[in-house]
């Protein structure tokens, strides 16, 4: 198992004492903790966007920039881009840019993201959004496979001639596909041969395993090897404790003011908005949040790769109001107590060499001879 850590870079008053540190403050935050855990081991950082709430992750590729700039091992992610309502030349030129200065050590989550209203900012058309991931995640494909690109489409004026730059580092990278509700994205995963992110934050285990298992049968049905259809898991934010009863003495009141704080009830009874798990007694039987003693996270990790036969574990730390001190403290014991043991218990071969990616001089190949459609090999890295 590998291991991810997710910053939303939420910006909401704390539940519990209402103190909203200054948007800075929290950028800070979140480069001092991708530098500390790129110290720590962890395998990835990921930045969300956001456009609309309590939310400072507008420009993931900026803050990703400035991520690139104070780290050296670790990779960065998106959690999502949300491709879809973006305009794909642009997002081939910031997030090759980013591939330039990481030297490689970017990849790309994708999705139509989970913020109710992004659309309508952008002057589109919701009802028709999952028309909008699917031709833009296509063109953006091209844009990094090929040169000189001649393209038409529904969603923006034409293309003739292009070839977006910087190109990537390397050749393309490994782009993941952010799944939460819908089977629509473990399709469009399956269809390209791409590996697939699941949200596992609020619903039952049972709501992800389904589209799981979808994209692992659809992946198969596109001819693509079973055998690389990869899997990411989130969750729903990690409080760790030294005892299930010390976790709900510490944290229920912290817990359950942050679950109210972040009711929607305009979505209620929407899949993928509200969490069904309003108390922590039952965030900690049945939720997808790791709350606990180490040992019940880990239970619940090693739970969920029974079903899921996930890669990559997604943790969260400032999703609750933790101080920044407590979220790096958080950090380290699950670096410590937890990731050895799930490493041990649930090895995987991504990021290694038996990933079966293309070396870099696979990926300039595969661009110059302009592969349009190459599955998951053109995408490795």
């Amino acid at each position: 198992m590998k291991f991810s850590v997710l910053s939303l870079i939420g910006h909401a008053p704390h539940p519990l004492t209402g103190k909203l540190p200054a948007p800075a403050d929290r950028f800070a935050e979140v480069v001092e903790t991708a530098v500390a855990a790129e110290r720590l081991g962890f395998d990835a950082y990921a930045v969300g966007e956001r456009h609309a709430g309590p939310f400072l992750s507008s420009s993931p590729s900026v803050v990703l920039g400035a991520l690139a700039a104070r780290t050296s091992r670790i990779r960065l992610q998106t959690g999502v881009a949300v491709v879809a309502i973006l305009d794909p030349v642009r997002v081939a030129e910031d997030y090759a840019t980013l591939t330039q200065l990481a030297r490689g050590r970017l990849e790309l989550v994708i999705g139509k993201g989970a913020e109710a209203g992004h659309f309508a900012l952008f002057g589109l058309d919701e009802e028709r959004q999952w028309d909008l991931q699917a031709e833009k995640y296509a063109l953006l494909r091209r844009l990094w496979s090929e040169e000189n690109v001649d393209w038409e489409g529904e969603f923006r004026p034409p293309l003739k001639n292009v070839t977006t730059v910087p190109r990537p580092y390397g050749g393309p990278p490994r782009i993941w596909h952010g799944s939460a509700t819908s089977r629509n994205s473990p399709e469009l995963a399956a269809k390209y041969g791409d590996p697939l992110f699941t949200a596992n934050a609020i619903q039952p285990r049972a709501a992800y395993a389904e589209l799981i298992a979808h994209y692992r049968e659809r992946f198969a049905a596109y001819g693509h090897d079973p055998a690389r259809a990869r899997v990411a898991a989130g969750s729903g934010g990690l409080l760790i404790a030294n005892s299930e009863r010390e976790a709900i003495a510490r944290y229920k009141d912290l817990y359950e003011a942050k679950v109210a704080q972040t009711f929607q009830p305009q979505l209620a009874g929407r899949a993928g908005y509200n969490t069904p798990f309003r108390t922590i007694e039952d965030a900690i039987a049945d939720g997808p949040q790791l709350i606990g003693s180490p040992q019940q996270i880990i239970d619940k990790i090693l739970g969920y790769h029974a079903v899921y036969g996930h890669d990559l574990q997604s943790i969260t730390v400032d999703g609750f109001g933790l101080a920044h001190a407590e979220q790096l403290e958080t950090l380290q014991r699950f670096a410590e107590e937890i990731a050895p043991v799930v490493r041990r218990e649930a090895p995987s071969t991504l990021w290694e060499a038996a990933d079966g990616a293309p070396d870099a001089q696979d990926a300039q190949d595969t661009a110059r001879n302009g592969a349009a459609h190459g599955g998951a090999g053109g995408y490795g890295r």
